[in-house]
Formats: C-alpha cells, sequence, structure tokens
C-alpha cells in the first residue's frame, strides 16, 4: 500500500469519554457517587469559587457519606505546572486515594495532571506533554464537578498546563492521554448562575469553537460531525441569553449541553490554530482562555475559509444566518460576520490590545507578577505567538496549512486589529 498518497489522517481514532450525570440537582449525588466508588480520603481540587458556597455545600455531601475530604484551592487559571505539583504533593503527603475537581476547565486539567502524576510516582508534570506519554494505566478516581459551561474538560481526554520551568519563556501545552479522563463527569446547570456575566461570554466561546474547530478539522471525523454542529447552533441560541438573564434555566442549560457535546466533538474530531492562539497568548499573559479564543475566532474562521467552504457555509446556518439565495461562498463569509456579530452582543473585545479588567482576572499574578496588564501586541507579541502556534498539539488539525509567515499577519490582526 502506498502510505504516502493516502489522505492525511487515514485512520480515525475514538476516544473514550466518562459516565455523566447531567441535569438540575446532578451534583446533589457526589456523595453517593464518591462513596459507590470506593473513595475514603478524597483531595477537593478547585480556584476561583472562593466566596460561593459550592465547595463548602459539595465538602458537606462528601463528609455526610463518610468521606474525608482535604481542599486544594491553590488551582490558577490556565493552571501552571506547580499548581498540579503542589496538588500532587498534599495528596500524597495527606494519604488520599481519590480527586474531586470543582469548578471549570483549570481546575479538571490540573486535576487530571495531579492524578497522572500520582499514578508515576512523583514525575514532574511536564514530562507528560504530548500524546499518551503516561505509562501507569491505573491512577486514583476522579469525579470531575463543572461551574461553567465552557471547556467540557469533565468529558474530554485533554488537560492544559503551562510550563513555567523558563520564567522568560513560558509554554501552554496541550496533553492528551487516555488514562487521564475522569471517572465520573457532573454537569450541573444551577452551578453556572454565579458565574460572572463576562466569563459567561468567554466560556460560550470556547464552546464555539470546540464546535467549529472539529466541524473543519482535518481530522474530518463523521461521528463528531453532528455534535460540532449542534453545540455552534445551541451557542449562538443561548449565548446572549445567558449573559443578559444569569439565572435564566433555559439557558444556562441549553450552555451546558452544548459545551458538553462539544468537548466531545473535538475529543475525537480535533481542534485547531483558535486553540492554538489562544494557548500562545495565556502562555505570555496568562489571559483567559475563552477569552483569547473569542477574539482570535473570527481572524481564524476567516483564515480557514477557503480551505473548507462548504463546512462554513453550513455554520452559517447555525450561526442563524438566512441563507436562501446565497452562494456557498457567500454564506461561508456571512458564518464569519454572524460570528463578530455574536461577539460584539457579549461584549468581547475588539482585539487583544484592547483587553482590560475582567472578572477573577489575574493577569500580573503569581509568575507574571511585573509583566502588566496589558497585553502589548508588538512585533515581538506577533513572533513569539507564531513561534508557539507552530508547537501546539492542536495545530495540526487545522483545515488550512499553518507556517511562520502565514500565522504573522493572522495574529497581527488579532493582536491591534478590527474584527
Amino acid at each position: 500500500m502506498q502510505f504516502d498518497r493516502l489522505h492525511e489522517f487515514p485512520i480515525k481514532e475514538f476516544h473514550n469519554v466518562p459516565r455523566g450525570l447531567i441535569g438540575a440537582g446532578a451534583y446533589e449525588l457526589v456523595g453517593v457517587e464518591a462513596k459507590n466508588l470506593g473513595f475514603k480520603k478524597t483531595l477537593l481540587m478547585t480556584s476561583g469559587l472562593r466566596g460561593t458556597d459550592i465547595v463548602d455545600d459539595i465538602a458537606g455531601k462528601l463528609r455526610h457519606q463518610g468521606i474525608d475530604v482535604v481542599v486544594f484551592d491553590k488551582v490558577e487559571s490556565n493552571p501552571k505546572d506547580y499548581n498540579v505539583m503542589d496538588a500532587y504533593q498534599v495528596y500524597k503527603d495527606e494519604g488520599l486515594d481519590s480527586f474531586v475537581s470543582v469548578g471549570g476547565g483549570s481546575t479538571h486539567d490540573a486535576c487530571k495532571g495531579a492524578r497522572i502524576v500520582a499514578a508515576h510516582d512523583g514525575r514532574n508534570i511536564n514530562e507528560f506533554e504530548g500524546f499518551n506519554q503516561s505509562t501507569n494505566p491505573v491512577n486514583p478516581p476522579h469525579i470531575a464537578i463543572s461551574t461553567t459551561a465552557g471547556t467540557g474538560s469533565e468529558t474530554s481526554w485533554a488537560y492544559v498546563i503551562t510550563d513555567t520551568s523558563d520564567p522568560e519563556n513560558p509554554h501552554k501545552y496541550v496533553a492528551f492521554d487516555d488514562r487521564s479522563i475522569a471517572t465520573l463527569a457532573i454537569c450541573d446547570p444551577i452551578l453556572y448562575y454565579d458565574l460572572p456575566t463576562d466569563l459567561t461570554a468567554f466560556c460560550g466561546f470556547d464552546i464555539l469553537a470546540h464546535g467549529s474547530e472539529p466541524y473543519v478539522s482535518r481530522l474530518d471525523f463523521p461521528p463528531s460531525l453532528g455534535q460540532a454542529y449542534t453545540a455552534v447552533e445551541w451557542t449562538n441560541k443561548w449565548l446572549r441569553k445567558a449573559v443578559a438573564e444569569p439565572h435564566n434555566y433555559e439557558a444556562r442549560t441549553g450552555l451546558m449541553w452544548a459545551h458538553y457535546i462539544a468537548a466531545q466533538a473535538f475529543n475525537s474530531g480535533g481542534l485547531g490554530i483558535v486553540h492554538s492562539i489562544s494557548h500562545a497568548v495565556s502562555a505570555f499573559y496568562d489571559s483567559h482562555h475563552g477569552l483569547n479564543n473569542a477574539i482570535a475566532l473570527p481572524h481564524v474562521w476567516e483564515y480557514n475559509l477557503s480551505a473548507r467552504y462548504e463546512r462554513y457555509a453550513h455554520l452559517a446556518k447555525a450561526m442563524g444566518v438566512e441563507t436562501k439565495g446565497l452562494s456557498t461562498v457567500q454564506r461561508a463569509e456571512a458564518a464569519v460576520e454572524a460570528a463578530i456579530r455574536l461577539a460584539d452582543d457579549v461584549g468581547i473585545p475588539k482585539n487583544f490590545k484592547e483587553v482590560g479588567e475582567y472578572s477573577k482576572n489575574r493577569m500580573n499574578e503569581g509568575v507574571y507578577e511585573g509583566k502588566g496588564r496589558q497585553i502589548k501586541g508588538d512585533e515581538n507579541d506577533v513572533e513569539r505567538i507564531s513561534k508557539h502556534i507552530l508547537g501546539d498539539s492542536c495545530t495540526p488539525g487545522n483545515p488550512m496549512e499553518v507556517t511562520y509567515e502565514r500565522m504573522k499577519p493572522v495574529v497581527r490582526a488579532a493582536l491591534s486589529g478590527s474584527r
């Protein structure tokens, strides 16, 4: 067989997803579920939920079932390698046997990393960058409870960590590992009510990226296409309402389903350079992942159009565009315009240089202290972000060919241009 003549990605791989409990009241079952899974002493990991009663509530439900709980609440946004290693050290020192993560993607990703480290006797998390780098098939059980509709990390095989070993050149990477999948995913829209409106918007664009990228991906994985399309459709349908009315149950539930199925779509269908750009910007500035996706997405859609006119034309309908009478190219271009309109409607900054204060902003804190909260967007940023994209694990799935020279104008436009 002439393998060099085969289409890219001739063999598709379907990745497992965990058992899930989904819907209003699902999180009430965490104690019973943990007991049934054999939890005795668990590490409850969280990040930005200080000031809410969610963590205390869930810890209480676990303790009610006779499970000892140790809380680790030092996970940062864009979780850092030292967050993972610190959590592992608590897990080891306290003699724990299981994990519960409560929060958004940062918490779930850090928890996945800590479990992998625990299964490998404390090896540094940065050794597991890439695809299926772990070797121990058994790691501690994990219940992941989401409080945001965004990453879908509770149901995917991916986790994202920032390597800070070189403070002057931080590197954010994706580890894809079948052994990192949570044991049980819990999604309850009631837990989303406390999410600030700006973060609701940012996380909504994370869903939009998760749905649209596998829909146009080079992997072209048929089982992902229906989920991907529906995730885009429901994000467009419900995001504005959830931002305007944070306690709107129907809107929160719609985004919950969109985020859940979008993650399952990219789980086997791949991602692209919306995520690669986002990872690079947050590596250098520690800015919110969903916010980065929101700013990058229209530029990437436009860049990719000619490689997937037909697929983007389909997405125009999912984005609410009346496509009757339009050509394929016109419909594809209308999809980009619809994404821009959605970004404007929910308050996304026009470019990275316009990023200002937002809820739970940690830019210029921790290892980033002294670097400022303002993204420079200068030619140095253009160059280092474009180079970071080339090494990102999401880049190979992008439909349009990616090179350093091709990335520079896309990155430059996202940093300081207009949508």
